[in-house]
């Protein structure tokens, strides 16, 4: 028994280490949803401009669960630059597969999306040193329907990322 114990613990502080080693990333943070993501909630997320005069990947990162009833998503995503500017982005992203199935990875019914938002077509450059905000709201309606869902189920957490650009 101890042995077994011993080994476990082992997997379990390995599995730390990879996970928490993460070279690329300069700002990852989640905010968990509570039951149900309101159409009128927003999760924001403040953080100070890295480097500017390197290349970024920026992310959108999604946790949602089998309670998730679309095949896509929409969201509003805003970045608000120091200078006051803002840029807002309607997205769509795929979140489901033809048969149904989510897409993300993950062994258990949890599933975790990383989303591209900025970086993947032209390089990313922040601009301007000082703080940058991003806010993130979705914007889901039902074919048909012109009012939005006033709360989606299914999605546990929102979170954004900034990753230093491969060169």
């Amino acid at each position: 028994m101890q042995r077994k114990t011993n080994w476990l613990l082992l997997a379990l502080i390995n599995l730390s280490l990879v996970t928490s080693c993460d070279s690329k990333a300069v700002f990852d943070e989640y905010k968990s949803v509570p039951d149900k993501w309101h159409k009128d909630s927003i999760a924001s997320f403040n953080f100070k401009a890295p480097d500017t005069t390197r290349n970024y990947n920026l992310y959108v990162n999604l946790r949602n669960n089998n309670d998730y009833a679309f095949s896509n998503l929409f969201l509003i995503v805003e970045l608000n630059y120091p200078n006051g500017k803002a840029v807002t982005d309607t997205l769509e992203y795929k979140m489901a597969a033809p048969n149904g199935e989510l897409l993300g990875s993950g062994f258990t019914d949890i599933k975790e999306n990383k989303l591209w938002y900025r970086g993947y077509k032209l390089p990313f450059r922040f601009s301007e040193n000082g703080d940058y905000r991003v806010d993130i709201q979705h914007a889901m309606r039902k074919n048909g329907e012109v009012n939005g869902v006033e709360n989606l189920e299914g999605i546990t957490d929102i979170g954004f990322r900034v990753e230093q650009a491969q060169k």
